[in-house]
Order: C-alpha cells, then sequence, then structure tokens
C-alpha cells in the first residue's frame, strides 16, 4: 500500500495557513484577496504533483488526473469563518493532494487515478456551498448572479470579477469520471478525543433546518408605558425561546441539536421598549423523522404565540439541508484501513456539521472520515489537531483510497 509523506503534508497545511494567517488561525474568506491568492497556490501543488488544475467560473480549484482508468475524487474547502481555525476543510484537500502523491509514487499503485478538489464557498459567505452544489449541477448563471454576500451585499459576480474569474466557465460532474467520492475532516467536537479515538468513520451527515422569527410590537417610552399594554417584541421573543428550549427535548433524537446563535432588538436603547426582535434558530439531526417531528413543534409554538398576541410573528424558512447517509462499503473501506493503521482506536459516528460531501453524494457514492479536535474545538482560531493524528489520518485514508480503486 501506498506511504503518505507525513512531513510534507504538513508542510502543505502550514504553508497554506500563511494565506489569512490569523493568531493560530486563519482569516480567509472565499474571494477575499487570501481565498484566491491561496487558490493559486494550490493549483500550483497540484500541477507539482502531476494533475490538471484549473480554477472554474465559482473559485472551485479541480486538480485532474491525466490517467485513464477508474478514478476517485477527493476534496473539501479552504475557504475559512471569519477569524477560524486552520484545519477546518483544507486539511481533506490537502489530504486528497498527499494521496494522490503517494499513489503516483509507489509502483503498485502508480497507476490509479485520484482527482482532487477544494470546493468553493463551503461556510457560507456567498451561500453556502456553491462550489459543490455548482459541481452536480444544482445552480444555475442566474443563482450566481444573484448571490450576495452575507455580511454587506456585494455581489458574487463583482467578486468572481475582481479575482479574474468572470470569463471562468463552471465545471460539472462527468458522469461516469468518478467511482466515489472521499473527504476527510477534522471532527469539530470532542467525541474523538473523550472516547480516546483517533478516526471516525462517518455513518452519515446531518440535515439542517433553519427559521429566522421577527416578531413585531410597538416601540415606546420605556418609563411611561405601563407594563399590562406594552407589546415588547423583546419579550415575546423571549417568551418563544423559552418555550422551544422547553419543549424539543422530548423530541429530539440521541445526536439531535438546536441553536439560536442570533438574537438582535430593535432599536436596543435602555429606555426604550423595543418594536422589533429578531432570532434564527436552527436544529440538526441525521434523521428526517426527527428534523420533521422538531419542524413541526417549533410552527405550533409559533402560531400559539402568534394567536396569544401581542406581537405578530413572522416565520420565514431560511433553509432546508436534507440528511446525506454514506455509503456502507466505503465506510467499510474506511474500517478495514484504520484498523490496521489505528487497530481499537477507531469508531463509527454521524457527523453534526454540514459538509460538501453530503452534496456530492447526490450524485456519487460518498464517504468521510474524522481525525481529533483537541478540545473539540473549531470555528475558533485555536483549532488544533496533534500532527500525529493529522498524519495517521492520511495514511489511513491513503490506504483506503488504494483498496476502492483496485476493488472490482
Amino acid at each position: 500500500m501506498p506511504r503518505i509523506n507525513g512531513e510534507r503534508l504538513l508542510a502543505d497545511l502550514r504553508r497554506i495557513a500563511d494565506f489569512g494567517r490569523y493568531q493560530t488561525g486563519v482569516h480567509r474568506p472565499h474571494l477575499s484577496p487570501q481565498d484566491v491568492e491561496s487558490r493559486h497556490w494550490l493549483a500550483g501543488r497540484m500541477k507539482e504533483a502531476g494533475l490538471e488544475p484549473v480554477i472554474d467560473g465559482v473559485g472551485n480549484v479541480i486538480g485532474r488526473s491525466p490517467k485513464t482508468g477508474p478514478r476517485l475524487l477527493m476534496g473539501s474547502h479552504t475557504d475559512t469563518q471569519p477569524r477560524g481555525g486552520w484545519l477546518d476543510g483544507v486539511m481533506g484537500v490537502i489530504y486528497g493532494l498527499e494521496v494522490a502523491r503517494a499513489l503516483a509514487e509507489d509502483p503498485d499503485t502508480a497507476h490509479l487515478a485520484v482527482d482532487v478538489a477544494s470546493w468553493a464557498d463551503e461556510e457560507g459567505h456567498w451561500g453556502g456551498m456553491i462550489g459543490s452544489k455548482s459541481f452536480i449541477g444544482r445552480i444555475t448563471e442566474a443563482d450566481v448572479d444573484n448571490a450576495r454576500h452575507r455580511d454587506d451585499g456585494s455581489k458574487m459576480r463583482d467578486a468572481l470579477k475582481a479575482a479574474g474569474l468572470d470569463k471562468a466557465p463552471r465545471i460539472e460532474l462527468e458522469d461516469g469520471r468518478y467511482r466515489c467520492y472521499l473527504e476527510a475532516h477534522i471532527e469539530q467536537g470532542g467525541v474523538l478525543e473523550h472516547t480516546g479515538k483517533r478516526i471516525g468513520v462517518v455513518t452519515a451527515i446531518v440535515g439542517i433546518y433553519q427559521y429566522r422569527l421577527t416578531f413585531s410590537g410597538i416601540q415606546n417610552h420605556a418609563g411611561t408605558t405601563p407594563m399590562p399594554i406594552r407589546k415588547d417584541a423583546g419579550v415575546a421573543m423571549m417568551r418563544l425561546y423559552n418555550e422551544v428550549m422547553e419543549r424539543f427535548p422530548a423530541l429530539a433524537g440521541p445526536r439531535s441539536v438546536w441553536t439560536v446563535g442570533k438574537m438582535s432588538i430593535e432599536p436596543g436603547a435602555p429606555a426604550i421598549i423595543p418594536g422589533k426582535a429578531e432570532m434564527i434558530l436552527q436544529f440538526r439531526d441525521a434523521d428526517v423523522a426527527v428534523l420533521k417531528r422538531l419542524e413541526a413543534c417549533l410552527l405550533e409554538i409559533v402560531d400559539a404565540h402568534g394567536k396569544r398576541g401581542p406581537c405578530t410573528i413572522e416565520c420565514v424558512n431560511l433553509g432546508r439541508t436534507m440528511p446525506a447517509p454514506m455509503e456502507e462499503r466505503l465506510q467499510e473501506a474506511l474500517d478495514e484501513a484504520a484498523e490496521k493503521h489505528a487497530g481499537g482506536q477507531h469508531m463509527r459516528m454521524p457527523s453534526g456539521a454540514g459538509h460538501d460531501a453530503q452534496i456530492l453524494a447526490q450524485r456519487l457514492p460518498a464517504a468521510m472520515m474524522f481525525v481529533p479536535s483537541i478540545g473539540g474545538i473549531s470555528h475558533h482560531f485555536t483549532e488544533n489537531t496533534a500532527d500525529a493524528d493529522i498524519v495517521l489520518g492520511c495514511q489511513v485514508f491513503a490506504d483506503a483510497a488504494a483498496k476502492i480503486l483496485k476493488s472490482n
């Protein structure tokens, strides 16, 4: 089986972390100058590895093998969360690059073909997983035209033009080119570390439902308006929030999670009764039935609170990402490779985070593998994984890739 070069792997990960470095992490939003520079660097490394790289019309970087025969597609993303970690996403891209190099360097596997991709905008600066959705034909040119930045409302088309990509075509999946898609990632949670495991074989990727709830009352003077006649949007929001938090546990599955990560009140002054309040609720599970139960409960709560008043409530669905089961035979290949290199130190587990693999799984058999996150921390510049775990994970990934490509 191929042997990966751990020093080369770590050196590439540390080098790409220079693009947008922020303290011990990275700030590299999609199509920022640092992101564009990193994509050109990555394309150069792909070319050195014998791949044929292209940066397409949404910013995907795809290094295609010139070899014939069955291929694997490997990848993840290199854009980051604001002031995020140095491994989230990018580790899976560099794993793919290192696996392609390791296979080419071993005479027994030199004929095997791997394409490597860095998918654009996985972190949702312009819409979320735009690159992988584009690759499988899930978005149109009109969707790209309409894409706006989540912070400042700027047009994605303008950012693509500034990056020199406005004339580049979007690359789409060729039917029959790949046997499957494989993605490696840091866990972004603490399960592996807590259980003493070093490899996680993903069984399914969670679905994510997200709602924006807007509460409209009457803005008024905080000192002169009696409590019984107030229409306080902030109070209405907190009452609904509390009921959601009280009722969801009875409907949840063992790995269900729900979060209100954003709240606001207007105008936000100590002496003014809020006339408007807003919160965004997100809930996740790998079971569609559980997601539907939670959604039905939310809508029932909203209806009851709206009828009760005194504030009106607007409830808008911001998106539903469906759960994606991973391919069993690919999980078995990862299990076998993990047992060989980390006997007894691997486990199967669902992914609580969304990943490009759930998009690719709509067109290709797909699988994912996790390595531990120190302290379970991610989406923060202190995110980290032990070097030994990074190297081990890549070796497991390489063995699994070779086995899958050699199988009939």
